[in-house]
């Protein structure tokens, strides 16, 4: 597939496609622009003005009735017609160009006669291999790979203060026992040399090219079937099935390293198996970083130099976990043509919006605690926090941090907890983070906060501080649980009196146990978990930073608003997933629910109401979950995936929906990987008001605190708009609940500048 601009569009979803697919024929040399006589430019290897590293693939249709050895190309005025070489019934030249200077180059194309073709030319913007292209100044204090992380690459020391190591290639072999071992080209066939059969239908010796190096100051992989050349030069391509994998790591952490790289994932023994190329970076690990723009950049920087130095891929396809697949569906929405399809597995639409329901858990946790520590057997049942903040809980589960609570603490635990805790601190508090090798001085000199990690993005505050969206003014928590009847009134204003926000980020403290190192347990046997009495010992729901009431909610806990410009940069800078996703994706999961894994599964789902609520059409998502511990189903989407792909190629003007293979439908399967249903209606009851179809009813999705609130699935309202008490009084809001005179006092107190109307979206949305 090709890039077609950054505001061009992949085929649309749909059947309505022929303006896009013709208007994609003329980029590729094959519309108007040849039958006019003049010719088409096409970079392949990126968009013309994010080219990278001093070369680009370049692709020329040549006009009806003008002879191949006719045409000249120059760049920046000298001749390089000599790379370019005509492809076979193609009506065009394809070669690499190189030797670009940084910033502007022209590529211009003439024919021997003049004046009967129009001459064209084309712009290439080529920046430092080094990077940075558009993600802004590059971040500093920036900790190089340690020894220890290198070797997982196979990689030599940093050669510079950019984290810099010289490019090395070298070739490894699948044993017949499953191990990767090092292959010398210059000895004898290994006897444990293993042999795959690739989608293609060849069977060749599983010997792989494998190139590393540094892009973009992280750590990259290219990784290839090699069966037949093993020496210095261009890479051997027999066996490569024109394919290409781009796989994305998941994990969470916040920049300012280089990153460790996974050996499974830069070899990722399927995909190579099978005749796929494989490109890989630490760049696009969110466990190295979660600035999504970075991310990007990378992105389309590690494809460049596939595409330059290998080949132009028939279609990219991306795979990845967590925040594997949040960049999935984020670059796909940012970078079209950067992955022409998608697998993303346990995902999330995007990661800022996260960040909502992250800074609700530990309000609610606190609060709940309190009432148990109370005496209020209510609260004593786990599964009753589900009432407030959506997410599973249940009562016996494994707690680690049981042991910090007083004598006689229920057991249990929540998707809170279990999932979830940690993250408010490292997202919200500048103090917090850290990064492998960081020195003492530059960690208490530097903001360790999500939003520093991307203040090029989100910019800096009045505070001197990464402006930041986090939000919660006119939140009612509970909302849902009111409405039922399971909370009462009196529950519901203490709950919204007492619960609070966060501090701003200038008044945070470091964290406290558990987070940093616990007292001795002696020391705390009995204490109760109050920071503000014992402010050394236990806190593990970060008390010490959260604005709270003074009096236990006779004055309202002060709610935390959003930093002017924030959520703005977030939507316009593209680290809002809007639904603008326009490629084949199977969304794939395991049902984790009851391990109240982080991974919830209400999150496809959420993907899918954002597709829908962009242009009415989620027909290009299918959504595949899976029994926990059972078949990885991840393969089957590869193979689905391809028959999509290859069904689009040959009918473009059928686009993506009516190209969809019999298998690409929502799915559920059982831990032997085997349908238990297949159909449109398998997840229906989710995002309509209808019955449970039969995978909702087998594998019923979770929920958010801001959903309970009243907030709709897809969890992309940072800032509600507000309406008065009063209004939501008359509006019905409340359902059949009644407040007395002193009880609407009470609600308009805690909320004197209005409660959310989420009906009308996001305050700041641009």
């Amino acid at each position: 597939m090709k890039w077609f601009g950054r505001e061009e569009r992949t085929p649309p979803r749909g059947p309505a496609a022929v303006g896009v697919i013709i208007a994609a024929m003329a980029v590729l040399g094959f519309g108007s622009g040849r039958a006019c006589g003049t010719f088409e430019i096409e970079v392949l290897s990126s968009p013309p003005d994010l080219v990278s590293g001093g070369d680009a693939r370049i692709a020329i249709g040549i006009p009806y009735g003008v002879p191949a050895r006719r045409v000249r190309v120059h760049l920046n005025g000298d001749d390089v017609t000599d790379v370019f070489q005509k492809v076979r019934g193609a009506g065009r030249l394809e070669g690499v160009v190189t030797g670009l200077i940084t910033g502007e180059n022209t590529l211009a194309v003439t024919a021997g006669r003049r004046g009967r073709w129009a001459a064209s030319d084309l712009v290439l913007t080529n920046y430092s291999i080094k990077g940075p292209m558009f993600s802004g100044p590059q971040q500093q204090p920036f900790l190089c790979a340690d020894d220890g992380d290198r070797a997982n690459a196979e990689l030599g020391p940093a050669i510079d203060d950019d984290c810099s190591t010289e490019t090395v290639v070298s070739f490894k072999y699948r044993t017949t026992d499953g191990r990767w071992a090092d292959y010398d080209p210059a000895g004898p066939r290994p006897d444990n040399l293993a042999q795959t059969t690739t989608l293609d239908g060849q069977t060749v010796d599983f010997i792989v090219r494998w190139e590393r190096g540094t892009i973009n100051r992280f750590i990259y992989s290219i990784a290839v079937l090699s069966p037949r050349g093993q020496v210095p030069g261009p890479p051997d391509l027999s066996a490569w099935n024109k394919r290409l994998i781009y796989y994305f790591q998941g994990g969470v952490a916040i920049g300012r390293y280089q990153g460790d790289p996974s050996r499974s994932r830069m070899l990722y023994e399927y995909g190579l198996s099978r005749g796929y190329a494989v490109a890989y970076s630490t760049g696009t690990k969110t466990g190295t970083h979660y600035n999504l723009q970075l991310g990007g950049e990378t992105a389309i920087m590690v494809k460049d130099r596939f595409v330059s130095a290998y080949g132009n891929p028939d279609y990219t396809v991306g795979v990845g976990g967590s925040g594997g697949g949040i960049q999935q569906y984020v670059y796909a929405q940012n970078h079209p043509g950067l992955i022409d399809a998608g697998i993303p597995q346990r995902s999330y639409p995007d990661m800022i919006t996260q960040t909502i329901h992250v800074g609700d858990c530990e309000l609610l946790e606190r609060w709940i605690d309190l009432r148990v520590i109370g005496g209020d057997t209510k609260w004593a049942d786990w599964s009753n926090r589900t009432q407030l903040e959506g997410m599973n809980a249940i009562n016996g589960f494994q707690n680690p941090f049981l042991a910090l609570y007083p004598p006689g603490f229920p057991a249990g635990s929540s998707e809170c907890i279990r999932g979830w805790r940690g993250l408010s601190p490292l997202v919200l508090n500048p103090n917090f983070g850290t990064a492998p090798g960081i020195t003492p001085e530059d960690q208490v000199s530097t903001e360790w906060t999500h939003f520093a990690d991307a203040i090029n993005l989100y910019g800096v505050a009045d505070d001197g501080f990464a402006a930041n969206t986090w939000d919660n003014v006119g939140v009612q928590y509970g909302l849902s649980a009111l409405k039922t009847g399971f909370l009462t009134v009196e529950e519901f204003l203490d709950l919204n009196a007492n619960v609070g926000s966060w501090k701003d980020e200038p008044e945070m403290v470091q964290e406290g146990c558990p987070f940093l190192p616990c007292p001795d347990p002696s020391e705390a046997i009995g204490l109760p978990p109050f920071p503000d009495v014992y402010p050394n010992l236990i806190d593990p729901w970060s008390w010490r930073n959260m604005a709270l009431s003074p009096d236990g909610g006779a004055t309202p806990a002060p709610r935390k608003e959003a930093d002017p410009g924030a959520i703005e940069a977030a939507f316009d800078q593209g680290h809002v997933n809007r639904g603008d996703v326009q490629i084949p994706l199977i969304d794939v999961r395991d049902y984790l629910e009851q391990q109240l894994d982080m991974h919830n599964s209400h999150q496809s789902f959420a993907a899918r109401q954002r597709l829908l609520n962009f242009d009415g059409d989620a027909s290009n998502q299918v959504i595949w979950f899976s029994e926990p511990g059972g078949v990885d189903i991840t393969e089957r989407a590869f193979e689905v995936i391809d028959e999509w792909m290859d069904n689009i190629a040959r009918r473009p003007k059928r686009g993506i929906d009516r190209n969809k293979p019999d298998a690409a439908t929502d799915t559920c399967f059982d831990v032997n990987g085997d349908p238990i249903y297949a159909g449109d209606d398998a997840w229906a009851g989710i995002l309509d008001d209808g019955p449970d179809g039969p995978c909702a009813t087998v594998m019923p999705p979770f929920s958010t605190s801001r959903i309970v609130a009243g907030a709709p699935i897809t969890g992309d309202i940072f800032k509600c708009q507000l309406m008065s008490v009063a209004e939501a009084i008359d509006q019905g809001v409340y359902g059949s609940v009644t407040f007395d005179a002193s009880q609407t006092a009470r609600l308009e107190a805690i909320f004197p500048t209005g409660v959310c109307d989420y009906s009308r979206g996001d305050a700041r949305r641009p």
